[in-house]
């Protein structure tokens, strides 16, 4: 018997969203899912996510997504951050419900805000595991996930999805999976990629930039499922993108375009949440680094996995050139350290950016 029909008797009642405290805020009630920084396989580590936490305090940021048989028998502690990254949630990628609510339980008691289910990411790797986007065409088996990690854990427990798959892509299937998984899964918050995902004939890239983008589509699941927490993820690259989606739905997620020019963080606390008191601009970030960076290598982390995150800093700023080549040049070079950051610093006209 399914993990769902066994546990249909229980009462999966909703998780809401909590708000975030901070002293200076005007706004503090706003949800967490308000802004988020998306999980980025290869790019979305400890590192990075420390490194984009210099610029907001009120962002969700997330893991890259992590296959529940590497959180039970990765090599390497893949759940490992550092208390500053908080608020911080983890997405995990499995299609198994008793495993998934075994590393459910792991993460809470990690420390993680929130346990993020995948079931979005079309790669190869999730084909041959039976995840990612593929389970869209389970939505049962999805439900049964759900309920299982909700089971497990009571932080709350969400799904980062796409508007369909191949040719499964009416709106109707997608009424159909959002209203099977919440209601019998218990899911009350989904993060919706608008695009559908190819599952054959288009690799990782291709699917998040050849599918048109279709924002009207998650804005009437909004209207069709007030009740539900809809965030929305694609192709936003400003904060004027973000404010128009807000106006609509509850939460926006912006992924490469926060890590190619991560200053766009900058300005989220204040025009987003209402903060005042301003977090520093990136010449300050960089100071704010070096203490992290030297720690980091005292534990063996070389330089390059840090600085490699820090490339587009500078973006569309005077120096932003010299500053992306010092660090490719000298980053990795053995015995590397926070000098080379500094340099790299000076390298460039400090009082244009300032």
């Amino acid at each position: 018997m399914s993990y769902l029909l066994k546990n249909m008797h229980r009462n999966h009642t909703s998780i809401a969203t909590f708000p975030i405290s901070v002293a200076s805020s005007t706004n503090v009630s706003c949800s967490i899912q308000r802004f988020s920084v998306a999980p980025m396989l290869n790019w979305t580590d400890r590192h990075c996510r420390f490194f984009l936490r210099q610029f907001s305090r009120r962002a969700l940021l997330y893991t890259e997504i992590i296959p529940t048989k590497t959180v039970l028998f990765g090599k390497m502690d893949y759940l490992a951050y550092n208390e500053a990254e908080h608020p911080l949630a983890i997405q995990l990628g499995g299609s198994d419900p008793d495993t998934l609510a075994h590393c459910s339980r792991i993460a809470q008691a990690r420390g993680y805000d929130e346990i993020n289910f995948n079931v979005g990411c079309p790669s190869d790797r999730m084909r041959n595991n039976c995840s990612g986007a593929y389970l869209m065409a389970e939505k049962l088996r999805v439900a049964e996930c759900i309920a299982a990690m909700r089971t497990a854990a009571s932080i709350p427990v969400t799904i980062k999805t796409r508007i369909g798959i191949d040719e499964q892509d009416s709106y109707a299937f997608l009424c159909e999976f959002i209203d099977t998984v919440s209601k019998c899964g218990g899911c009350d918050t989904f993060i919706i990629h608008a695009r559908k995902a190819w599952l054959s004939g288009l690799n990782p890239r291709e699917n998040r930039k050849i599918p048109p983008l279709n924002y009207d589509r998650v804005y009437q699941l909004k209207q069709d499922f007030p009740e539900l927490t809809l965030e929305i993820n694609g192709g936003i690259k400003t904060l004027s993108d973000a404010r128009r989606h807000l106006q609509q739905l509850d939460g926006v997620m912006i992924g490469r375009e926060a890590y190619q020019n991560p200053g766009i963080l900058s300005q989220v606390d204040s025009e987003l949440f209402g903060e005042t008191d301003p977090l520093p601009n990136q010449t300050a970030a960089v100071t704010t680094m070096l203490p992290y960076i030297e720690q980091e290598l005292s534990r063996g982390t070389t330089l390059g996995n840090i600085t490699r995150h820090m490339l587009g800093l500078f973006r569309g700023m005077p120096g932003a050139r010299q500053w992306r080549r010092y660090l490719s040049k000298h980053a990795y070079r053995p015995g590397a350290g926070p000098e080379v950051v500094s340099a790299a610093l000076s390298s460039i006209q400090i009082s244009t950016i300032n």
